[in-house]
């Protein structure tokens, strides 16, 4: 690989089509419960397309093997394969250099990474990292626990009563003690989309680094590394109609050239002996053992899809399901909506008054509509509005105004029951 890789403009999106999208995800022809699947659960994961299943087949069928270490053709092949999925990120994250991207497990081993080898060598007692209360809990236990061992504390900025971060309130709590800022892009319960270029630029002036969870956010907007110039972002395959088992960590080189690996032996090593080891360039680094070749390689492929479609296309058609559909429901009785954000992502939380969300998700269940009941990895939120649970319906690329109206008729249904 070179040291950068040339970024490729995108080119203009054709039209949005949504049944032919649909056609090319095979588990959306499925029944459950005995009536078609309407999947609504895409903010836990995202169902694939058959690029994605076919790359996997086919890295198994006929390109599989080791990589990076040997000399015969298909090594090599599994190796180019797997080395230009990295390009493929980089180019849809626009980072400068593809050493920046890091592949883990998923987004909450990026961050524990982040935790682990940039902010705890140098946290000190009394320290704080900067939170929002809005966090999945893959962005608060991982902080919490080097605060734990260093003598720290993890500090949650407010959410206001529509769901929104209280950025007055977040700019006060950034001090001389604060040492990481960690922030959602896209709340995974509200759909907000927090104001991540002003988060940057007020810890830039103060000097603190900032790691961004786009792990909600890359499937739904356009993401530029360098313009935004966060520190760290991380982010799932499993959201972005890839593969399980695939995270990305992108972080500024100078920054990952200065932290410590995370776990040893491997490809993360240039030289073993038993009076020392050194260790190999980034992002190999951070990358012991034996990747998810295949998942990266379908990660590749995932990120091919989106992009033939196009993320603004895309964003455009889930920006109508959202208006839609929260239109919808709450014409349904005695229904909350939790998160009315003036900017929001394509998700609708919601309780229903007299059922527990478990109930709802059962009820709706039977008419074959797939929904997220319970806290959604974010307790404390929840804790926030006075919630122990709530219900979540949530769009991808794939979903119509017909799951919509599925989802309404459902829910009527169910208050009728309960009221």
């Amino acid at each position: 690989m070179s040291d950068t890789a040339t970024i490729e403009p995108r080119t203009k999106a054709p039209a949005f089509d949504v049944g032919a999208i649909r056609a090319e995800f095979p588990i959306l022809a499925t029944e459950m419960q005995g009536r078609p699947l309407v999947y609504l659960d895409s903010a836990a994961s995202t169902q694939k397309p058959k690029a994605v299943i076919d790359a996997l087949a086919h890295v198994y069928a006929a390109d599989y093997a080791n990589i990076h270490r040997g000399i015969y053709d298909l090594s090599q092949r599994a190796s180019a394969l797997h080395d230009e999925a990295r390009h493929k990120v980089q180019r849809f994250i626009k980072a400068q250099d593809w050493r920046e991207i890091v592949f883990t497990r998923n987004a909450t081993e990026a961050i524990n990474l982040v935790a682990q080898c940039f902010t705890a060598p140098d946290l000190r007692a009394g320290d704080e990292i900067l939170v929002t209360e809005m966090e999945h809990h893959a962005n608060i236990v991982p902080w919490q626990m080097i605060a734990e061992a260093k003598g720290a504390k993890v500090v949650p900025a407010p959410v206001t009563e529509v769901g929104e971060l209280d950025l007055e309130a977040f700019e006060r709590l950034i001090g001389p003690k604060t040492r990481m800022i960690a922030v959602v892009w896209v709340s995974n319960v509200l759909g907000t989309v927090n104001p991540v270029a002003e988060i940057v630029a007020l810890a830039k002036a103060r000097g603190v680094p900032v790691l961004i969870d786009a792990a909600q956010a890359v499937q739904h907007l356009p993401v530029d590394v360098q313009a935004l110039d966060a520190d760290f972002i991380v982010f799932s395959a499993h959201k972005l109609y890839g593969p399980s088992g695939v995270g990305v960590l992108w972080g500024k080189a100078a920054h990952l050239d200065a932290m410590p690996p995370y776990q040893g032996g491997g490809d993360m090593i240039e030289r073993v002996s038993f009076s020392g080891t050194t260790w190999n360039e980034i992002p190999f680094k951070f990358e012991a053992g034996t990747p998810d070749i295949a998942g990266i390689i379908a990660l590749g492929a995932a990120i091919d899809f989106v992009e033939s479609i196009g993320i603004e296309a895309i964003a455009r058609h889930e920006a109508e399901l959202l208006a839609y559909g929260t239109r919808a429901i709450q014409q349904v009785p005695g229904l909350r909506l939790i998160g009315t954000a003036h900017e929001k992502a394509s998700v609708l939380t919601f309780t229903l008054e007299g059922a527990h969300p478990q109930d709802i998700g059962m009820l709706l269940d039977l008419d074959g509509i797939a929904i997220r009941t319970g806290h959604h990895c974010a307790m404390p939120l929840h804790e926030r509005f006075g919630l122990n649970a709530s219900a979540r319906a949530s769009f991808g690329i794939y979903n119509t105004t017909d799951d919509i109206d599925a989802l309404t008729r459902s829910l009527h249904r169910a208050a009728g029951m309960f009221q």
